[in-house]
């Protein structure tokens, strides 16, 4: 009843509120709009209210009198990114407002809240409402696992509730009989709402991607292909044909591996965003890893002899193997993780793909259209086109020539609010203050 209770609130403060009618024109600048690769130069774009209202020639575009301006000049205008492996802050956790700004901050204007509770329905309000700042969250129900789910029929009844309560997306966890699990899959099918996650082992990634589940962390992929290179072509072919998609996690898999040095980790500027006590909690988990990481657990279900290196060299060639082969790729960092700070953990995560061998621009798909097709709302955002959500950033470089472009910023747009510099800086002083001075705070993540 909660849930029902969270979800007809938030329907109800959506449909009540409307973005103020602000004018934002930037002009004079280099418009990557993401349709296909493309820049259109000596743009201007307006924005009124939270939509794109038109985009020409900087000398074809009537600036309203009173409009915001923003000199564009030498710089690029790309649409805002998705991390669509995000983790929501807890209901009692004092860095709530905190992590829903620093996806802002960082030009992260779309999430996929992972870790499945019905305070993210309540945050989900509270942001479109204007309350607080933060993304546009894309809701994923509590996880279906051998623990939270007894049998098909329960499995079924949950399918119907999470997505009568709100819910985008239902998550997927070890641990359950693959009667349940195709209860789950097939229940979601028919009353219409998207299932991501883990493969269980019970189940197999073979059977996961007939049953069109979309995937994270490339789970599955190094036990079912072995390292193989038949194997993974094979395995490549029926993920592309079962429209399924993935999101590989790069970055945050060579620190759960272990190949990561702790200290550079340690160095991460972005650290002083968070409480003290999340960052030493990673210290002591890095810590743990380096004596007996996950990897050993995986080599052991493999019974095969690798390396961790070796192991995330295995990833690169499937994620790599995926790209060529026509699979379908979402950008995400599994924020807040180990040393993955909220919306600064996707700079690291884009280079990452790039570094593995996906080009450039199929990594800003993945940041930017990819995740708008996933939830079907192609129409809506991922793109810089008029009528779409006015979700931007505005960047010193082209990114694409380089990946990194994307996260030197000169301001960020979320829903037709401008950000300039001057006020992420502004904002982000104020947090890395805030926890300077206390040293309290927990994220709720499973």
């Amino acid at each position: 009843m909660m849930l029902l209770v969270l979800a007809s609130m938030a329907a109800l403060a959506s449909a009540a509120m409307q973005a103020p009618e602000t004018v934002v024109a930037i002009t004079n600048v280099a418009v990557v709009p993401m349709d296909r690769e493309h820049v259109l130069e000596g743009s201007t774009v307006l924005v009124r209210g939270d939509r794109i209202a038109a985009i020409g020639a900087a000398d074809s575009v009537e600036i309203p009198s009173g409009a915001i301006q923003v000199d564009g000049s030498g710089r690029f205008l790309m649409p805002g990114i998705a991390e669509t492996h995000a983790h929501m802050p807890g209901e009692q956790d004092p860095a709530a407002n905190e992590i829903m700004a620093l996806y802002v901050l960082t030009g992260a204007t779309t999430i996929r809240a992972m870790n499945g509770t019905p305070f993210q329905l309540e945050l989900r309000r509270r942001i479109a409402a204007g309350e607080i700042l933060g993304p546009t969250i894309f809701a994923v129900a509590p996880p279906f696992s051998g623990q939270s789910v007894r049998g098909p029929d329960e499995a079924r009844q949950k399918v119907r509730e999470f997505e009568a309560a709100g819910f985008d997306v239902l998550k997927i966890y070890p641990g359950m009989s693959v009667a349940t699990y195709d209860a789950i899959t097939s229940t979601a099918r028919e009353v219409g709402i998207l299932y991501s996650g883990h493969v269980p082992p019970s189940v197999g990634l073979r059977h996961a991607i007939a049953e069109r589940q979309s995937v994270e962390h490339l789970d599955g992929y190094v036990e079912a292909s072995q390292g193989e290179d038949a194997a993974i072509e094979e395995l490549v072919r029926a993920t592309r044909e079962a429209g399924i998609w993935n999101t590989p996690t790069m970055d945050v898999w060579k620190t759960i591996l272990g190949t990561r040095s702790i200290d550079d980790l340690r160095r991460r500027p972005e650290l002083r965003y968070l409480p003290r006590d999340i960052v030493e909690s990673w210290a002591q988990q890095t810590a743990q890893l380096a004596r007996r990481s996950v990897w050993h657990r995986v080599l052991e279900r493999l019974g095969i002899d690798r390396s961790p290196q070796e192991i995330v060299a295995l990833r690169d060639r499937i994620l790599r193997a995926l790209h060529r082969g026509g699979a379908r790729l979402l950008l995400g960092a599994d924020s807040p993780q180990v040393y993955s700070v909220p919306g600064f953990a996707l700079a690291h995560e884009l280079r990452a793909m790039v570094e593995a061998g996906v080009p450039t621009y199929a990594v800003l798909e993945a940041a930017t259209t990819n995740p708008a097709a996933f939830f079907g709302r192609g129409a809506e955002f991922g793109t810089v086109e008029v009528g779409k959500r006015a979700d931007l950033i505005l960047v010193e470089g082209n990114p694409l020539e380089d990946i990194r472009n994307v996260h030197r910023q000169a301001g960020v747009m979320v829903r037709g609010r401008w950000l300039p510099k001057r006020e992420i800086d502004r904002r982000l002083a104020e947090i890395a203050a805030k926890w300077a001075a206390q040293s309290v705070g927990r994220v709720d993540a499973p």
